[in-house]
This record gives C-alpha cells, structure tokens and sequence, in this order.
C-alpha cells in the first residue's frame, strides 16, 4: 500500500512541476523567438506565469531576448520538483546532482517543445496551411526562427519544405547523441524521474 501512494505521489509531483516548468519554457521560447505579444494563447502563458516569476525579476534582468528571470525560475521550480521526487522516493533531501538534474530536465523540455510545435507546424501545413488560429500562429512563430538558418541551406523544393527534417533531426542529435541523454548519464540521472523525461 506503501509504495502505491509513494508512486501516485511522485506522479503527480511530476505531473504538476512538469506542467509548470513546460509553461514557463513555453514562455521563454516565446520571449526568444519574439511571438507575438498579443495572441491570446500567449496572453495566457504570460498572465499564468508572471506570479511565478515576478520574485525573480528584483534579482535577474532582461538580457535582449534572453530572460533570466524566468529561466532562473523555472530552474528552482525544476529543482523543487526533483528534491520532492526524490524525498518521496526515499533519497536523501538534498544534494548537489540534483541542481544538474533540473538543469537537464530543462534543456530536455525546450527540445521536447520545440519537437512537438513542429509536428504540430507540419501537420497543419497540410490540414490548414492557412488558418489564422491563434495556436497555430503561436506555432509558426516558436518554429519559424528556428528553421530559418535550415531554410536558408536548403530551399523549399516544389512546395515542399525539406527544412524541417533538418531540425528535426538537429534536435534528435541534441537530444539523444549530444546533450541531453549523454549529459544524464554521466550523472547519473535516474530515467523517468521528471516529466517527458
């Protein structure tokens, strides 16, 4: 019965620190990409964010469109996460490997952003490549600097955008050769301890 309530604990830790780390990701790609301000689905983002943030603001500023505030937030939301995953697991409260584990569960939710805004990108390509909903505005603008560079090497032959492969295939690399996944094991970090990790 225990180990039930253990497991149903850390789901929902993950669950719901998860979901605050991914909004506050969303928002920094937002702010990096330079969406637009006034979409209502950005709106939203900002206005469910700022209370989070604002206690950083005093401290970190704005650096271009680099926000550190917000990152140095989701960043201790992230660790918070991660110490009360690990109590509840029966690990000691603190220690340092766990500051490295947010540090990689964060780089790992803004490849897993960026991912999934251009499955969505592409889908709607070909569903509704002209709808103006504000989603799929929010979309374009997420993933459209990213794939710039990539549009520039390769141009969009007869309709087709061979970009995207290119990116996806960027952030697969990134994800599992390069960064992330090496990154967590050389410390050690335990599979499946935050959310979409």
């Amino acid at each position: 019965m225990g180990n039930y309530l253990s497991d149903g604990g850390i789901f929902i830790i993950q669950t719901l620190f998860g979901l605050l780390v991914m909004l506050l990701n969303l928002r920094f790609i937002m702010q990096a990409s330079k969406a637009n301000y006034y979409n209502p689905i950005a709106q939203g983002i900002v206005k469910a964010t700022n209370p989070l943030i604002q206690p950083f603001r005093v401290v970190f500023p704005i650096i271009g469109t680099f926000d550190v505030a917000n990152m140095a937030c989701a960043l201790v939301v992230q660790s918070i996460g991660i110490v009360l995953i690990m109590v509840f697991a029966g690990a000691l409260p603190f220690d340092l490997l766990y500051f490295a584990w947010a540090v990689i569960a964060i780089i790992a939710s803004i490849i897993n952003l960026y991912f999934f805004a251009l499955l969505i990108s592409v889908i709607a390509s070909w569903l509704a490549p002209y709808s103006s909903h504000p989603a799929l505005e929010l979309v374009r603008d997420i993933t459209d600097p990213l794939c710039a560079p990539a549009r520039r090497l390769i141009p969009a032959v007869g309709g087709l955008d061979f970009s995207i492969i290119v990116v996806f295939i960027g952030l697969s690399l990134l994800e599992n050769s390069l960064l992330v996944r090496p990154l967590a094991a050389l410390t050690g970090m335990p599979r499946g301890l935050v959310f979409g990790f």
